[in-house]
């Protein structure tokens, strides 16, 4: 990281942050990390940086691989929720043919498909109780509309995959910057490119200020550049009058309520 880039950074979120408030307006942030099922050092840095700012994560959590000892971990965790992660984060798409993976594709029985959810929403509630929400986050965020047509059988009416735009429904509460660049030896995007795609989501919040901007992680997957980038990110929203971290919890509504954008 050059001092250059961490200034471009703080500058062009400052920056946007600094018009909203000037209107008397906050741009909205919330955090989702992806694949937990096991209590890791990782894991405790991220819950580490989620207490430190009071921003509530929203873990999306395999039902077939969650463990006991995660749930356990999370027990006595102020500003941590579940999300449901598919149920084995398996891909069933055709590799062979150049198909983009999915746990929950086209290829999939929607009947199969839905009964697995079901299954692993059973799952999620038993270990977490009242912390797991009822939301779906596709592995790999993808997800065939067939399948999104009849979530709520599996008790599930929140989806969140990772686009700006709204595919299937106005139920979806999406991730926007991914951190991780993952063809690259998965490693930390850099402050550069963090700057430009918080600069395209917040102009775009000029005109939806309501729509929060969603941060996507994955700790399992994080170098030290990761924790460090999230930890000058919040420092930054948690401070700025033109910010705000939104509560999951508020995000999510139960099932048939719409969400509040």
């Amino acid at each position: 990281m050059s001092k250059a880039e961490l200034r471009f950074f703080r500058d062009t979120l400052q920056g946007h942050l600094d018009w909203f408030a000037e209107r008397g307006q906050k741009a909205r942030f919330w955090w989702r990390d992806d694949d937990a099922v096991a209590p890791t050092p990782k894991l405790d840095r991220l819950l580490e940086i989620a207490n430190r700012f009071e921003a509530q994560v929203a873990l999306a959590v395999i039902p077939a691989a969650a463990t006991p000892e995660l749930a356990e971990r999370l027990k006595n965790e102020a500003h941590a929720v579940v999300f449901q992660h598919g149920f084995r984060h398996v891909n069933h798409q055709r590799k062979d043919l150049g198909e983009k993976a999915a746990e929950l594709g086209v290829r999939r029985d929607p009947d199969e498909a839905i009964a697995e959810l079901k299954q692993g929403y059973d799952i999620l509630e038993a270990l977490f109780g009242e912390r797991f929400l009822p939301a779906l986050v596709p592995p790999w965020n993808r997800i065939a509309p067939a399948i999104v047509r009849r979530l709520l059988e599996a008790g599930l009416n929140g989806l969140s995959t990772f686009t700006w735009m709204h595919p299937y429904s106005r139920h979806q509460l999406q991730a926007h910057v991914d951190i991780i660049k993952w063809k690259k030896g998965r490693s930390f995007i850099g402050f550069h490119c963090a700057a430009i795609r918080y600069d395209l989501q917040l102009m775009r919040r000029r005109n939806a200020p309501d729509e929060p901007i969603g941060i996507l992680t994955h700790h399992l997957d994080h170098d030290e550049a990761c924790f460090e980038f999230l930890m000058e990110l919040f420092s930054i929203i948690r401070e700025h009058p033109g910010a705000e971290i939104s509560p999951v919890r508020e995000l999510v509504l139960p099932v048939g309520k719409k969400l509040p954008y």
